[in-house]
């Protein structure tokens, strides 16, 4: 399966490369995103014995990924609004902006395209030694499976249905490409943090990532469920096992802010109690306070860095493209609140990687 061929690069002076997606065994797992070969950039090894040496990722100060146990608890929409939050910072040192990039490292299931409004916009460009040139949009450059992919259709869908079946060792190395063959330069210049968007689970990716990259935090994001709660132990004592250092975690969707009443008060919608209530104007039941969450960051030693409320319109700017830290004014105190909460967050982050 070939990709067709892609229109020259925007500079003239650079060279015309191609890549392609092959079936051909003995170039896919050696090459699952079809890049041009290039002895400049050796990929990394994983030793057979011993652990292997961890390594920066090029033209990238720090490193901040974002996981989850759980699929479906909002991780990807919480990964972009926090690097638009960060980018919202700025360094102490040069008093300009922090730099930020985002990486989607969810090779099955991409959510970063949409969420960025990238959809169907054609392939990166490859620089003249076959490193990938982010897409950029709302300033910030990002680099996705899903830009990678062929269309499976001629519809205005594109490529959204086009799905990756891989085995483990075309994921890892899928997965190496991406963090080592991408050219993260910004104008000349290094990003200050590149937050990546992890897949869920404890499994080849995020292996991977912490065997090989030095990664300078990590922020957990779950909702109050048990179910999504068991498998934040099991992520934290995974990514723990390859060194990688736990930030804190976030609580997504934690409570309601009734926007009709005068005083609105938190309302929790998820947690352990089986009693139901309704909130006034809105059809949302009630099962009590998120204490079970509160346990699990107690029992892992692991700060709580927010927990945001329930809020419409993240939805709608998550399916509009654009994050949600750039909407326009808040119309409820909800929408306050979520703002508030993932500026606090990217603050405390911010200053665990250094950069505060």
């Amino acid at each position: 399966m070939f990709l067709s061929p892609r229109p020259p690069l925007r500079h003239a002076t650079q060279q015309l490369l191609t890549r392609f997606i092959t079936n051909s065994a003995c170039l896919r797992h050696e090459n699952p995103l079809g890049l041009p070969r290039n002895n400049s950039r050796p990929a990394p090894q994983i030793p057979r014995r011993g652990p292997p040496a961890k390594r920066a990722i090029t033209n990238v100060k720090k490193v901040v990924a974002v996981a989850s146990g759980k699929g479906g608890v909002g991780k990807s929409t919480v990964a972009v609004n926090l690097a638009f939050a960060l980018g919202l910072l700025k360094n102490p040192q040069t008093n300009a902006r922090l730099r930020v990039g985002i990486l989607d490292l969810d090779i099955f299931g991409p959510s970063i395209p949409t969420l960025m409004g990238l959809t169907n916009v054609g392939e990166p460009d490859l620089t003249p030694g076959g490193a990938l040139l982010p897409l950029t949009n709302h300033g910030v450059p990002c680099m996705s499976m899903g830009f990678l992919l062929p269309s499976t259709s001629s519809s205005e869908e594109g490529n959204i249905d086009t799905p990756v079946v891989w085995r483990g060792l075309m994921v890892q190395k899928a997965v190496q490409q991406l963090l080592f063959d991408v050219d993260w330069s910004l104008n000349g210049s290094p990003l200050d943090v590149l937050v990546i968007d992890m897949p869920p689970g404890t499994g080849d990716v995020p292996l991977t990532l912490g065997q090989l990259v030095v990664v300078d935090g990590c922020v957990i994001v779950s909702t109050p469920q048990d179910v999504a709660l068991s498998d934040v132990r099991k992520g934290v004592a995974m990514l723990k096992k390859v060194s990688v250092p736990i930030t804190g975690l976030v609580l997504n969707q934690s409570y309601y802010l009734c926007a009709d009443c005068e005083t609105p008060k938190p309302q929790y919608l998820f947690g352990t109690s089986r009693s139901f209530h309704c909130i006034v104007h809105v059809l949302s039941y009630l099962t009590g306070k998120p204490d079970s969450f509160k346990a699990v960051a107690e029992r892992l030693q692991t700060p709580i860095l927010g927990e945001l409320p329930l809020v419409q319109g993240v939805s709608v700017s998550a399916d509009g493209g654009y994050p949600y830290v750039l909407a326009g004014k808040a119309q409820s105190s909800g929408e306050n609140k979520w703002k508030e909460t993932m500026g606090g967050v990217a603050e405390q982050v911010a200053s665990a990687i250094g950069l505060r």
